[in-house]
């Protein structure tokens, strides 16, 4: 419940909707709610599908991140809680 609270105020605090960070911080809550959704509904295959779609995205995003910068790529995993992804 914490970490939504705090991807919320980041979110609104944020202005700049464009940037890696505010993308990785909306595909996560939508992670979340699909997992959550699916814990519910174990045969809902679209959303399972969607799920993967959406945590493919974040992994090429925080991909992208950990080449480009790895300080802020650290800081936002952190705020998330969220593993280390492996770079090729």
């Amino acid at each position: 419940m914490v970490k939504n609270l705090f991807i919320s105020v980041i979110s609104q605090k944020e202005a700049n909707r464009g940037s890696v960070e505010f993308q990785v911080f909306s595909f996560t809550n939508k992670i979340r709610r699909l997992t959550s959704h699916l814990e519910l509904h174990r045969k809902d295959y679209l959303s399972q599908r969607g799920l993967r779609k959406t945590l493919g995205k974040r992994q090429r995003l925080l991909s992208y991140l950990a080449k480009k910068n790895r300080v802020r790529y650290k800081e936002l995993i952190g705020q998330l809680g969220i593993r280390e992804t492996k770079i090729r």
